[in-house]
C-alpha cells in the first residue's frame, strides 16, 4: 500500500521539448528572421492564406505554425489562457494522405469559425500526400475562403509538386547553431535547478546537429543518468562521445613522433567501445579546428566553449600549417577508405604511423640537404662569359687532400679548358658557348603555328652560322658498330633526363649509316617533328662521341614503316618465342594453353 501511495504522489513527467515549447514568437530559438516576418505580416495585415514551412526536423516549424494560428485570432478581448483550440486543425499527412481525407478537409473549410476570426489548418509532413490528393487540394489552396489559412509543414520540399509550391508563401527554416542551442539549454537547466558545465551543454548542442528538439531530448536523457549535476564526463559517457582530451593527447604524441604510444592510445580508445571510423573523423575535425586557430580572422569558426578554445589556441601554436594540411589529407583519405577496407583497424593504425612521421620527415629534409661541390651558378657563368685559358688544371672533384678525401670547396672552381676551339669541358660535359642560348630558345618554340615555323627556321640559320670553323675540327672515320654504340649511349642519356617520348622514337628503328650520313625512317610526320626538335643536341653528342664533325642526320617518313606491337596473348607468346624458343618447349611439356 505504501508503494501505491508513493505512485499517486509522483508528478507526471513532461519532456522538456513539450514543457518549454515557445508560446510566443520572441521565445522561438534561432529563427529570428522568420518570426519577425510573420509578426510584421500579422501587424500590417499582409499575411498570405497559404504558407509553407520547410526545413530540418526539430527547428520550430510546427511551433511557429501554432503560435501564428493563435496570434491571428487574438483581438485583446480573449482570456489570457485562451488557446483557440477549436480554430486550429492539425492534420498528419503521413497517415491521412488519400483523396478522401483531403475532400473531408475541403468540406470542413467551408464552415466559418464559431470563435475568433480565422480557422487555421496545419498539415504536417505534407510531402506524404499522394499525387491525387495534391491535385484535389489545388483549387482550395489557391482560392480558400476568407476565414481559412493553410500552413503546410515539411522536411522535404523537393517532394512537393511545383503547382502546390507556386500557390504558397515559402519560409525556409535553418538549422539552429550550437551557440543558440547551448544558451537555451542553459536556461532550461537553470529553470530545472540543474548545475550544468558549459562543456557538457556544448557537447549536447553539437550532438543535436542543429535540432533543438533533439537537444532537449538528449538533455533529459543525460539528466536522468547524472542527476542534478551535469558534467562533461557524464555527457561523453552517456552519449558515447569520444572526449576531446583524447584528440589533444593524440596530437601531442604525433608531434613527438611517439608511434608506439600512439598505437597504445588507439587500442585504449577501441577497448572503450568507440568505432575506429568515428575516431578518425573526429581526429580530422580536430586538425581542422587547429588550422582554424592559426589565423585571428578564422578563430570565430571554432564552435567550442571558452575553456576548450584556450586549449586549441595553445596547441595550435605548437603546430605548423604544413603539418596540419598534410595531416588533414591523410586523415580524410583514411576516412574515405575505411568502409571499403577489409582490415579497418590496420588502416587507422597505418594512418597514425604516417601522421606520426610527418614532422620527423621534415627534419630529415632539413638535415640531409645536399651540398654542391660545384655550385649551380658556376655553369651560368661559363655560358655567359669567356673564361681564361688554363691548361692541365684538374677539376675540383679530382683534387684530394693528404687523407685521400675530397676537401670542401667554397669558392668557384676553375673549369678545365680543352684545346678545341670555342669548347669548354667541365666534368666531361661539352658546352658550346655560341649554341647554348640558341638551343635553349629553340626548345621553347612551338611547332603549331606559321610564326613558330618561321622562328624555327631563323634559329636553325643562327645555329648553322654559329657552328665552329670545321677546318679545325676532327673528322675521324668510324664504323657502323661504333655509331650504334654512340646512338645507344645517347638513348641512355635521354632516358636519364626523363624524356621517355623521345626515347621511344629513337629506339623505334635501327639507324642506317651511309658515309657520314645517318638515315632515320619513321612511320609518320609527328614522330619526325619530335626527333627534329632534338636533332642539334643529338648531332652534337654524336660528333663529340665519334670525333667526326661531318656527321649529319637524314630523317625521312615512310608510312609503310610501322612498329609491331604485341596486343593479343598469342602475339605476346610469339614475341617471347622469338627471343627464347625454349618457351614453346615449356608450353608443350606442361600442355599449357595461351
Amino acid at each position: 500500500m505504501a508503494g501505491f501511495y508513493i505512485c499517486l504522489s509522483m508528478e507526471h513527467f513532461i519532456v522538456s521539448a513539450r514543457k518549454y515549447r515557445p508560446t510566443q514568437f520572441e521565445d522561438v530559438v534561432g529563427q529570428q528572421a522568420i518570426t519577425n516576418t510573420l509578426d510584421n505580416a500579422i501587424a500590417n495585415n499582409h499575411l498570405a492564406q497559404a504558407l509553407l514551412f520547410t526545413g530540418p526536423r526539430g527547428v520550430g516549424k510546427t511551433t511557429c505554425a501554432r503560435i501564428l494560428a493563435k496570434k491571428i485570432n487574438q483581438d485583446g478581448t480573449e482570456r489570457e489562457d485562451e488557446d483557440f483550440a477549436f480554430n486550429i486543425f492539425e492534420l498528419d499527412a503521413a497517415s491521412n494522405n488519400s483523396v478522401d481525407d483531403i475532400r473531408n478537409l475541403i468540406d470542413q473549410v467551408r464552415i466559418p469559425p464559431q470563435v475568433g476570426k480565422y480557422k487555421v489548418y496545419i498539415i504536417d509532413e505534407v510531402h506524404m500526400l499522394s499525387s491525387a490528393a495534391f491535385n484535389a487540394f489545388l483549387k482550395t489552396l489557391e482560392e480558400p475562403p476568407k476565414h481559412a489559412i493553410f500552413i503546410l509543414a515539411t522536411t522535404e520540399k523537393h517532394k512537393i509538386i511545383p503547382t502546390i509550391l507556386s500557390r504558397c508563401q515559402i519560409f525556409d527554416f535553418r538549422r539552429i547553431n550550437v551557440k543558440d542551442i547551448k544558451q537555451h539549454l542553459a536556461r532550461v537547466a537553470e529553470a530545472e535547478g540543474i548545475e550544468a558545465e558549459d562543456d557538457a551543454l556544448h557537447i549536447i548542442a553539437q550532438k543535436a546537429d542543429g535540432a533543438l528538439r533533439d537537444a532537449l531530448s538528449i538533455f533529459d536523457r543525460v539528466v536522468s543518468f547524472s542527476g542534478k549535476n551535469l558534467t562533461r564526463q557524464a555527457v561523453t559517457e552517456n552519449l558515447n562521445v569520444l572526449d576531446y582530451t583524447y584528440y589533444f593527447s593524440i596530437t601531442d604524441l604525433l608531434l613527438e613522433n611517439n608511434i608506439p604510444q600512439l598505437l597504445v592510445s588507439f587500442n585504449e580508445i577501441l577497448s572503450k567501445g568507440f568505432d575506429g571510423h568515428h575516431f578518425i573523423m573526429g581526429l580530422a575535425s580536430h586538425f581542422r579546428d587547429l588550422l582554424v586557430c592559426k589565423n585571428e580572422d578564422t578563430v570565430e569558426l571554432l564552435e567550442v566553449g571558452d575553456t576548450v578554445k584556450t586549449m586549441y589556441l595553445e596547441q595550435s601554436s605548437k603546430t605548423s600549417a604544413d603539418f596540419l594540411i598534410e595531416a588533414i589529407e591523410l586523415a580524410n583519405s583514411c576516412d574515405l577508405k575505411y568502409k571499403s577496407s577489409r582490415n579497418p583497424r590496420l588502416l587507422v593504425e597505418l594512418c597514425l604511423m604516417q601522421l606520426g612521421s610527418i614532422t620527423q620527415k621534415d627534419e630529415k629534409k632539413k638535415t640531409n640537404a645536399k651540398r654542391f661541390v660545384i655550385p649551380p651558378s658556376f655553369f651560368k657563368d661559363v655560358a655567359v662569359k669567356q673564361q681564361p685559358k688554363v691548361e692541365n688544371t684538374p677539376s675540383p672533384t679530382e683534387v684530394k687532400d693528404d687523407s685521400g678525401s675530397f676537401p670542401e670547396v667554397n669558392n668557384k672552381p676553375e673549369p678545365v679548358i680543352s684545346e678545341k676551339k670555342n669548347v669548354t669541358v667541365v666534368q666531361e660535359r661539352v658546352i658550346e658557348r655560341p649554341q647554348i642560348l640558341a638551343e635553349r630558345n629553340a626548345k621553347k618554340v612551338s611547332a603549331l603555328s606559321l610564326k613558330s615555323i618561321q622562328k624555327k627556321q631563323q634559329l636553325k640559320k643562327e645555329l648553322i652560322a654559329n657552328q665552329p670553323n670545321e677546318d679545325n675540327l676532327p673528322a675521324t672515320e668510324f664504323s657502323e658498330k661504333e655509331m650504334q654504340t654512340a646512338w645507344d649511349d645517347y638513348a641512355k642519356k635521354v632516358e636519364m633526363d626523363g624524356k621517355y617520348n623521345l626515347l621511344s622514337h629513337l629506339t623505334m628503328g635501327t639507324p642506317k649509316l651511309e658515309g657520314s650520313v645517318i638515315h632515320l625512317v619513321f612511320p609518320n610526320d609527328t614522330i619526325k617533328v619530335e626527333v627534329e626538335r632534338a636533332k642539334f643536341e643529338l648531332l652534337g653528342f654524336l660528333r663529340e662521341k665519334l670525333q667526326n664533325y661531318e656527321i649529319d642526320l637524314s630523317i625521312e617518313v615512310n608510312e609503310a614503316e610501322t612498329k609491331r606491337y604485341a596486343y593479343t596473348a598469342r602475339e605476346k607468346f610469339e614475341k617471347l618465342k622469338e627471343k627464347n624458343p625454349l618457351i614453346d618447349k615449356l608450353r608443350q611439356e606442361f600442355d599449357l594453353e595461351i
